[in-house]
């Protein structure tokens, strides 16, 4: 970087326009569209529009499907809200990359990347906080978390101050307007020193939630191999298994989506870039992929609510069940609502934790059972 031994640290070059870094940075601007640039923004494109319409579905069905006003699904449509939002910001930045970098000026250059940094910073704390509330309820046996709807608010309302403040960071003052030689290759007008702060962070949630997860599967794991000598080779087996589906979905996917850019973003932190800076926009895309992804492992795969998409879905169809037709979905108010069985079983196995043995084995297959219909709730 001959041109940057030019220039001083100390010195503000706040005035000066994006080009100007972006040409510090040895990051050239092109002048047109040139087959990669159109690749990549019909890719974001086409990856917005799912993220957006994917979301907002599952809003909906949170919002009119009375049987999902409990904590864990108001933690999903809080993570729908971050993808939404995540989708809105990219599908901003599509509009505002390639040669139309050249026409921003350095707080629209901030602004566009404080929403993908808001946004990302959001979905991946929701995920955090999702894991954490599948722990609690798991190791205390309850189908749906204990936790107050004012607890809920407070702890969704801290997931997007933290959010917020993390788009805010570059903005407020830890950029390198004012000290060039720590500018990074992939954002011209960030820090390497902050590149290396939110990849950390990103990663130490991504390391809570192996912890998490890893100790949720040996937890039913251990439950399962204690009963069973009681139960069918077989039911031990479909359960060790479809746990292991949930898991390896869960981590699997935040690998594959978050692991390429966090290990390019602490590269480019590092000053050890190399020319698979290339692919950096493809690496954004696919850690964009994660925000559609996300409905479709915590949400879809829910009987409950795939029919409740279906009913948003198919007008005609709910019309004509209120002729007559039943519906897969009862809106009833949860007070009319039978107690579900596996509540009811989990109570038995409490009742019957200090009777005789026979009772003993009873209890412990509900508890199993219990841990695996908790996970598979919402495949979380």
């Amino acid at each position: 970087m001959a041109a940057m031994a030019t220039l001083k640290d100390g010195v503000c070059y706040g005035n000066m326009n994006v080009d100007f870094f972006y040409k510090l940075s040895e990051k050239n601007i092109t002048s047109i569209w040139g087959t990669h640039e159109i690749a990549v923004v019909s890719l974001g494109l086409l990856v917005c529009c799912f993220v957006i319409f994917a979301n907002i579905l599952v809003m909906l069905a949170i919002f009119m499907n009375r049987r999902f006003h409990y904590p864990i699904y108001y933690l999903l449509g809080n993570l729908a809200a971050a993808d939404l939002f995540a989708g809105i910001s990219y599908l901003h930045l599509m509009f505002h990359t390639g040669p139309w970098t050249r026409k921003l000026n350095t707080y629209q250059w901030f602004v566009r990347q404080g929403l993908i940094d808001t946004s990302l910073t959001a979905s991946v704390i929701n995920l955090m906080a999702i894991a954490l509330e599948r722990h609690q309820t798991i190791f205390t046996m309850q189908l749906h978390s204990k936790m107050t709807n004012h607890r809920v608010v407070l702890l969704i309302i801290g997931i997007w101050l933290i959010a917020i403040v993390m788009g805010l960071i570059p903005t407020m003052g830890w950029n390198c307007l004012c000290r060039i030689s720590l500018c990074s290759t992939m954002a011209p007008l960030y820090s390497r020193h902050y590149l290396i702060f939110w990849a950390v962070l990103n990663l130490f949630a991504f390391t809570v939630m192996v912890a998490v997860y890893t100790r949720i599967f040996v937890y039913v794991r251990r439950k399962n191999h204690r009963m069973s000598q009681h139960t069918s080779q077989v039911k031990h087996k479909e359960t060790v298994i479809n746990l292991m589906k949930t898991v390896i979905m869960i981590l699997g996917c935040f690998v594959i989506c978050w692991t390429p850019g966090l290990v390019l973003l602490l590269l480019d932190g590092l000053d050890l870039t190399t020319s698979v800076l290339k692919y950096e926009k493809f690496f954004l895309v696919l850690a964009e992929c994660n925000s559609f992804m996300n409905p479709i492992i915590y949400s879809y795969r829910d009987k409950d609510m795939r029919n409740t998409f279906k009913r948003i879905l198919c007008f005609p169809c709910a019309r004509h069940d209120q002729n007559g037709e039943h519906s897969g979905v009862r809106f009833n108010t949860l007070e009319q609502e039978p107690r579900p069985r596996v509540l009811q079983e989990s109570l038995v196995a409490c009742r019957v934790r200090d009777g005789d043995p026979g009772e003993r084995v009873n209890g412990g297959q509900v508890v199993l059972k219990d841990a695996e219909n908790i996970l598979e709730s919402t495949d979380s």
